[in-house]
């Protein structure tokens, strides 16, 4: 993701309020707030006040809400970033703004029509000649192949810009990153002398200056642990035990999913070795973890199904207030009517009345067309409350356990999708978050004060377990963003814990372990 001091250029002198989209500018990456109040002090119209800056404008407003978690503003804000950005040939700004609506759509709900951003941030890319941005779209489609198993596509594309990676010397995350898709892949083919290469390499990175360590450890301990399941599966104990004991070394880094592969295998060594207790202990460990993971989507499913259950009472009470608004609308808009005619009738001031009467139908017609879209707002909304009741009702009789687990990580993941679009506009995902676990909220703040409400909501999500994968789902950014934004949180409380002894997610639990979260 691009920072904002790259995006913004300067483009010469601008008349009057253009300053405060430059102090804005400044601020982002320090205070999104002071940011946010620098853009709200521009007067309206802006077409007049920051006539041609009106790109930078809605860019900095993204990266403002982001920060800040208001994702649905920060979709809106990049959609007007990419229309001004084509008004103004800001091409950087329009391609910025075309890719993080990629990642938005496509890795939220996997929706093919993404790609039409993808094409147009190539197409302003090139108009910019900007060659980097040229390659995080290339590598963004590699990533996109990586994922969804298909191994060789992503190779080829990884391979095709791999000498471009390699000379990004400013942000080397773009070779690191290659090199781990690359070893993956080359270890789910079988081409293991590739595999070696390609580990060999990315290795080389680890005291690179412009790689988080904890993205350089996190790739390799999931390339350590792949390789010895590998040889695992060959019996070829050894080497098993190798990379295992590589793997062991760094678990502080290990995600959800690395940890729970990590587990299994360990148990299934010492049954091979018929080391029956050593193993019991860590299938225990296994179903400890699976039950906690399980335990966390059900109580994050209840937690979100209940504010949608009182949603639902208060959507009726709204709809039987709508109703006898209109009813008194009708009866208010008859009155009128009378009243007009008789003015007209047995008044002099024939013109004044009319242009009264006129005026009160004017107000009834806005009241009814807003009320017929309410009518439809509520009842597509109703709808879909049925239809979770309906998925509820139905994990409910699924008897394989692990099914039922499934299907309610993907209940959680769907609400989660869809929460911002049901709340009402004046309630944030973190005040919903936040009034269910209030404790913890006031705890964090207490004792780190220095994190924004973006940075809190994320502690949250990493206190209760969640994976980066499903982190940067439910908040509707990229997986790299997240990981910044982790490294952020601990440059800020880094005072406060040493990183070599310890990772942010044991520091948060051990710090809040008292803590009674939902």
């Amino acid at each position: 993701m691009l920072s904002a001091s790259f995006l913004y250029g300067q483009k010469g002198k601008e008349a009057n309020y253009a300053r405060f989209v430059d102090s804005a500018n400044f601020y982002i990456d320090d205070s999104s707030a002071k940011a946010l109040s620098f853009l709200d002090s521009i007067p309206k119209p802006l077409e007049k006040t920051i006539s041609g800056r009106l790109a930078d404008y809605y860019n900095i407003m993204a990266l403002a809400y982001d920060y800040e978690g208001e994702y649905v503003h920060v979709y809106q804000s990049y959609i007007l970033a990419l229309k001004y950005g084509e008004k103004e040939k800001n091409y950087l700004i329009a391609g910025n703004a075309c890719l993080e609506l990629f990642a938005n759509i496509y890795f939220a709900k996997r929706d093919t029509l993404a790609y039409v951003y993808l094409e147009k941030a190539e197409k302003y890319y090139k108009l910019d000649n900007y060659a980097n941005g040229l390659l995080e779209i290339e590598q963004m489609r590699a990533y996109v192949k990586f994922l969804d198993g298909d191994y060789k596509a992503s190779n080829a594309l990884i391979l095709t810009h791999l000498d471009a990676y390699r000379k990004v010397e400013d942000d080397a995350y773009f070779h690191v990153f290659a090199m781990y898709m690359l070893t993956a892949n080359y270890i789910e083919l079988g081409d293991f002398k590739n595999a070696y290469a390609s580990f060999k390499e990315l290795k080389s990175l680890k005291d690179n200056p412009t790689i988080v360590k904890y993205n350089y450890f996190s790739f390799e301990v999931a390339i350590n642990l792949s390789l010895a399941q590998v040889y695992f599966s060959k019996k070829q104990l050894d080497s098993t035990e190798y990379y295992l004991s590589k793997s062991t070394k760094h678990r502080n880094f290990m995600g959800e999913g690395v940890i729970k592969d990590y587990l299994a295998l360990n148990s299934e060594v010492y049954k091979y070795y018929g080391n029956i207790e050593q193993s019991k202990v860590y299938l225990d460990s296994l179903m400890l973890f699976e039950k906690k993971m399980f335990n966390n989507m059900v109580d994050a499913s209840i937690q979100l199904n209940t504010p949608l259950m009182h949603a639902e009472s208060e959507l009726e009470s709204e709809r039987n207030k709508k109703y006898w608004n209109g009813v008194l609308a009708v009866f208010l808009f008859c009155m009128l009517s009378f009243l007009s005619i008789f003015y007209i009738i047995y008044y002099r001031k024939q013109k004044f009345k009319q242009k009264h009467f006129k005026d009160k139908v004017s107000d009834f017609s806005y009241l009814r067309s807003t009320n017929e879209k309410l009518t439809g707002k509520i009842h597509g909304l109703e709808e879909y409350i049925g239809s979770l009741k309906k998925d509820i009702k139905e994990i409910s009789i699924v008897n394989d356990v692990s099914s039922q687990r499934e299907k309610i990580k993907e209940l959680y993941k769907e609400l989660h999708i869809n929460s911002s679009t049901l709340l009402d506009k004046s309630e944030s995902h973190l005040e919903l978050v936040n009034d269910l676990n209030i404790q913890f909220f006031n705890q964090i703040h207490k004792k780190y004060p220095q994190l924004n409400d973006s940075e809190v909501i994320t502690c949250y999500y990493l206190f209760m377990g969640f994976k980066n994968k499903e982190i940067a789902l439910f908040l509707n950014t990229s997986i790299r963003a997240l990981e910044s934004k982790r490294y952020r949180i601990s440059k800020k409380i880094d005072y406060d814990f040493d990183k070599n002894d310890t990772t942010l997610v044991k520091h948060l639990k051990k710090t809040f372990k008292n803590t009674q979260v939902q």
